[in-house]
């Protein structure tokens, strides 16, 4: 039967965070100390983790000593050098070492460096895996970070709604932690492929979520606006829609039997699907039994 089409489109999404990383140290050692609560929230730049940074720190005063020694030969061979008490080949070997030492400070510098693991962004931390005092390894998982706000969600629309979908255009969703909520949102980006077997595109939203009561995996029921107002369609179950390679068909009672009609969809509703092509209003439409060989003509 026709009838009037909501003011949206209405499917089903998965919320995910807008960043989320495992954070693991980048060199060998022993944990000295845990910067953190877990679950609580930190900024960019915050200390996580400290390691036992003795050794490295005695290599970078070793490396700086050299690079002092090394510095002060440069000196002494550019000014023998000038006055010609000292072969060019000498000169430009102080030279070279020189730069030699000055390499190796600053690779002993970022080695003490990455002894304190620093939040890469503002999130929440969650349970971490280690205790002080353990020796970690170069990608050990230590603890996840991850941010809440803005969360994103994401969900797919047949190919048929995509002409009406635009980055920027309002969303609105439920989940049901939070029942008889609404949390509203935006089309943040529309993935430019197409599912050849689903015969719809991904889309992504972003939701803000200031009060962290959103969390990633959470089941969401998505609303887009789209469509015009006062617009109707002829509207079946979805269970009646059925599909062969490209074409949407669907099996009609007529003269007592069931009849095949190609069809071309619009909009998905709970449950029901409209068909913009194939049927009229007032079709009888078959929902069950369609594979059964007694269904064809």
């Amino acid at each position: 039967k026709a009838e009037p089409l909501q003011q949206g489109l209405t499917t089903v999404g998965t919320l995910r965070a807008d960043e989320s990383v495992v954070i693991r140290p980048e060199i060998n050692g022993r944990l000295v100390a845990v910067h953190f609560e877990e679950g609580q929230r930190v900024a960019k730049g915050d200390k996580l983790f400290s390691m036992d940074a003795s050794v490295t720190a005695a290599d970078l005063r070793e490396a700086e000593a050299n690079y002092e020694n090394a510095r002060r030969g440069n000196e002494r061979a550019t000014d023998l050098g000038a006055r010609q008490l000292l072969s060019r080949a000498d000169v430009d070997a102080a030279r070279a070492q020189l730069g030699v030492t000055q390499a190796r400070v600053a690779s002993a510098l970022a080695q003490l460096e990455k002894t304190t693991i620093l939040a890469p962004f503002s999130g929440v931390i969650g349970l971490r895996e280690v205790s002080v005092g353990a020796v970690v390894s170069p990608g050990q998982a230590l603890v996840n970070l991850v941010r809440l706000d803005p969360m994103e969600v994401d969900f797919s629309l047949p190919e048929s709604a995509l002409a009406s979908v635009a980055a920027g255009q309002p969303v609105r969703l439920v989940v049901d932690a939070y029942a008889g909520e609404t949390f509203s949102g935006e089309v943040l980006a529309v993935e430019p492929v197409i599912d050849v077997n689903s015969r719809s595109a991904k889309v992504r939203a972003r939701v803000p979520n200031p009060d962290y009561r959103l969390r990633p995996g959470l089941f969401a029921r998505v609303t887009l606006e789209v469509g015009e107002a006062g617009a109707s369609a002829i509207v079946i179950p979805e269970q009646a829609l059925l599909q062969a390679g490209d074409n949407r068909f669907v099996y009609v009672v007529r003269d007592g039997k069931a009849a095949r009609a190609v069809v071309k969809t619009g909009v998905r509703l709970p449950g029901r699907v409209a068909i913009t092509e194939g049927l009229s209003d007032g079709d009888q439409v078959i929902t069950a039994g369609q594979a059964k060989p007694m269904m064809f003509e």
